[in-house]
């Protein structure tokens, strides 16, 4: 039975008990694992409080305390906990507990997937596996014995070094691992199966070699290599940027099929969801390579910003999501173009996070009340959380901010410690007064900038007002990088703001003319603004802002207004600036990986959020319309370039990469033309690389061409034993721009190889659907939501994590037209008087109707 009760920041408090060591044995069993904890347990202090276990979906079979068994009369249980009455100030509590991996289809705890075990204990799932204080500030050192039939499961896996192994009778083995950390119990990890196992080493600056191992299905070992590669380079990158070395002998990775996250950074084991590991020019796309190097070297980098150093409770989670995911994009802007990495992650944070910050689960980066820990693996907690660390880092500066990394391990090695541990020490190391900037971490909703500007000729002075509004009453701190580009010589100054008050004035003198504002270089802070510029200020800032995100940014702002406009009266036909704009863009110097973001239009969740009830329709038609009027206009600059970036031999370096991302862009713009649809069949015929052949399904899947069934079945023949490639075939089915979609949808949830059982299928179908086909999602019918509430009411009871996260896109109603919001609300309540209603469910659904 759930416990709706909900848990609040200002109630934390210590734990009574502290546990030292723990030791585990397990002895695998598809249907009856048997669990043997034995835990060395002290009182902090003096006290008559019972000691109570978290514990959750467990089969008790016995507690022993100071080696002495306890009757049942000595304790108490339920569906939540264990509580012992102990007098002892430090006593050894052994419990053994039963577990039934394979029934798990909630992937928390002790589960199955394929014929492997696998355990996911972030954030509370160590609960299922035994009765302990299952909470991020109890740390203790484990040792791990686990025990199974050798033949079926020759690699038997666990936190730490391997200390012992060895054969059992009846067929079976064991292996101990040692792990000298102290760790919370959601970093253990245990895992058993029969793998390819893909070697190597690294020999860190201290030189030590470190044995490196990546474990994947029997076949998959050719696939494995990029994320070695990108383990190496991490390791690397993470001792040259901040003098973090590895502390273990050995890292594992081990990748699986079914996992409701993207991976996890259990110490010295980290499971990946195999999507972020697996990669061959075959089968994965440029994104797909770029994600497993990013999530490999944000899992590794967890080992000091999460691992070494861990959260004090579960409001912290901030600390080390948002500090590891700062990293990993700093991490992968030097891997590739700064630029272009830097607004894909903008992108994201826009799209996706501000619709967040707008609807009914918005919540500060630090939550304040939690119902279900899961909920709050949030787009603010990670990419919000991210934008925080990067002001600190433009506030301090690259070296202030390395000294107060030094200083935060310093403090706070080995311990689990609060989001204003790390302020303090950042404010400490560099000198720098952050105490106004702690605001970030307490106040929901995105931040409002309004910009005005005046221009005094007769003393040449120009003058910015910047008044902020983000619905408390106290100011934020927040950094703003501007450049000011002068009229005359179109040469640009750099300035960073620092605004601190709800309004503040800053003048700038030597001005013959009023400056172009370029606002929020590198997109200094995660906030909205409004600014008043003309089409020829934003034209200015394209063509000579010396900050290349600018460049951008100002295009889509000149993108979306012309799309506001379309929306506001179809007939109008694009202005000849709007068609220069984008012709300069392709006549440009730029690099073909920046021309493709610069022509990529702003997506349809973006400019949602930014239109008070939106017609969904309304708004997809004007997007159509203004790509079909570019296309027409620029048709023949564009195929130029589309022929001019054909690859004849694959090649998987930055330039190869852009040149693929300029290629498909154009011709996703060309094939809105019926003549030019021909050129989806030969892309996909020609195709080398899983890139183009999905860029010419998408295509075609969008425009609904002719060609689109016979590649899809091709595509499907080539690669249905290979699943994850098998998942870009349901996404792009999901995503056919068809009134038979829904007939469609209907038939591939009954496909052979669809099951809601694997979050990624299930993703892959149902989410991208609500995602990536908008005109069919939001359909004036409101068949979207009923096919998604459908799926959301089975989800509930296979895996509530997985349904409550494919909610999201129903309960972000707020931007959307009456009709639309009544449509949603209706259904809203309707599910949530389901039976056995999960608790990640009940506490987005209470937020979306109270609201």
């Amino acid at each position: 039975m759930s416990d709706f009760t909900p848990r609040y920041l200002a109630d934390y408090s210590e734990s009574n008990f502290s546990i030292s060591t723990v030791e585990l044995t397990f002895e695998l069993n598809e249907h009856k694992t048997r669990v043997i904890n034995r835990m060395q347990i002290s009182k902090k202090q003096p006290s008559d409080a019972p000691l109570i276990l978290d514990g959750e979906h467990l089969k008790l079979l016995s507690v022993s305390l100071n080696k002495a068994l306890l009757s049942d009369d000595d304790y108490q249980v339920n569906d939540m906990s264990l509580t012992i009455n102990v007098a002892d100030a430090e006593f050894l509590l052994e419990i053994v507990t039963e577990l039934n991996p394979i029934e798990n289809t909630a992937l928390e705890g002790l589960f199955k997937s394929g014929d492997a075990y696998c355990t996911q204990c972030e954030a509370e799932g160590f609960r299922r596996i035994s009765y302990y204080l299952d909470r991020p500030d109890v740390m203790a050192t484990f040792t791990t014995k686990v025990i199974a039939d050798k033949a079926k499961f020759p690699y038997l896996l666990s936190n730490g070094n391997k200390v012992a192994a060895g054969d059992l009778a009846n067929g079976q083995h064991f292996v101990q691992w040692h792990d000298p950390f102290p760790k919370p119990s959601y970093l253990f990890a245990l895992v058993a199966g029969d793998f390819d196992v893909l070697t190597d080493s690294f020999r860190t600056c201290s030189a030590r070699n470190v044995a490196l191992e990546i474990f994947v299905d029997k076949g998959n070992l050719d696939k494995a290599h990029h994320a070695m590669a990108s383990l190496k380079h991490s390791m690397a990158w993470d001792e040259e940027t901040f003098g973090l070395e590895y502390d273990l002998d050995i890292y594992m990775i081990v990748a699986v099929d079914f996992f409701n996250m993207g991976a996890m950074e259990n110490k010295g084991l980290n499971v990946f969801n195999s999507k972020f590991v697996l990669a061959d020019e075959k089968s994965a796309t440029d994104t797909d390579y770029f994600n497993v190097e990013a999530v490999i070297a944000h899992e590794y980098f967890h080992n000091w910003t999460g691992n070494r150093v861990t959260c004090r409770d579960w409001f912290q989670l901030s600390l080390k999501e948002g500090l590891t995911v700062f990293r990993d994009q700093q991490f992968s802007a030097d891997m590739h173009s700064a630029v272009v990495t830097r607004i894909q992650n903008v992108r994201v944070l826009r799209s996706m996070q501000f619709a967040e910050d707008a609807g009914p689960m918005a919540h500060p980066i630090r939550p304040e009340k939690v119902l279900e820990m899961n909920n709050f693996y949030t787009l603010t907690v990670y990419e919000k959380g991210a934008e925080v660390i990067r002001m600190i880092h433009t506030l301090l500066g690259a070296e202030k901010f390395r000294k107060g990394i030094d200083l935060y391990f310093e403090r706070f090695d080995g311990m689990a410690v609060t989001c204003d541990d790390f302020i303090n020490a950042m404010a400490d190391a560099s000198a720098v007064d952050l105490t106004k900037f702690k605001g970030w971490y307490e106040q929901a909703g995105t931040p409002q900038l309004n910009v005005e500007e005046s221009f005094d000729a007769d003393s040449n002075t120009y003058q910015i007002s910047i008044t902020q509004s983000n619905g408390e009453n106290t100011a934020l701190h927040i950094p703003i990088g501007i450049e000011l580009i002068s009229v005359e010589s179109k040469k640009s100054a750099a300035h960073l703001l620092q605004l601190t008050e709800q309004k503040q004035t800053w003048s700038f003198q030597g001005f013959a003319r009023k400056p172009v504002l370029a606002l929020l270089t590198g997109f200094t802070a995660p906030v909205k603004s409004q600014l008043s510029q003309s089409d020829q200020d934003l034209e200015t800032i394209m063509n000579h802002a010396d900050d290349e995100f600018c460049q951008w940014d100002a295009g889509q702002t000149l993108l979306s207004t012309y799309i506001k406009r379309v929306m506001a009266a179809p007939e109008l036909t694009l202005p000849s600036n709007l068609i220069d704009a984008v012709r300069n863009i392709l006549h440009s110097d730029a690099s073909a990986a920046f021309k493709a973001e610069q022509l990529t239009l702003p997506s349809f969740s973006e400019l949602a959020d930014s239109i008070e009830e939106v017609d969904p329709i309304a708004l997809l038609d004007a997007i159509d319309k203004v790509k079909l009027g570019l296309a027409t206009e620029l048709e023949a600059l564009f195929l130029q370039h589309y022929q001019q970036n054909i690859q004849q031999e694959f090649a998987n370096d930055g330039k190869a990469i852009g040149q693929r991302a300029l290629k498909n862009i154009c011709l996703s713009y060309l094939t809105t033309l019926a003549p030019q649809q021909s050129l989806l069949a030969e892309q996909y015929q020609n195709a080398t690389n899983m890139t183009d052949s999905l860029a010419a399904l998408n295509s075609a899947a969008k425009g609904n061409a002719e060609s689109f069934t016979i590649m899809m079945a091709d595509f499907e023949q080539k690669w249905n034993s290979t699943a994850l490639v098998m998942d870009k075939w349901f996404s792009i089915q999901a995503s056919v721009c068809d009134e038979t979609i829904y007939a469609n949808l209907a038939k591939l949830i009954k496909h052979p190889l669809f099951t809601l059982n694997n979050p990624n299928r299930a993703r892959s179908l149902i989410g991208a659907f609500t995602m990536n086909n908008p005109r069919y999602f939001h359909c004036s019918s409101g068949r979207g939501y009923q096919f998604l509430i459908e799926q959301i009411k089975l989800l509930n009871i296979i895996n509530p994590q997985v349904a409550s996260r494919m909610i999201t896109p129903l309960i972000q109603f707020s931007s959307l037209d009456q009709k639309r919001q009544k449509m949603i609300k209706t259904l809203l309540v309707d599910l949530s008087k389901q039976e056995n209603l999960s608790k990640d469910l009940k506490e987005k659904l209470d937020a979306a109707l109270a609201g």
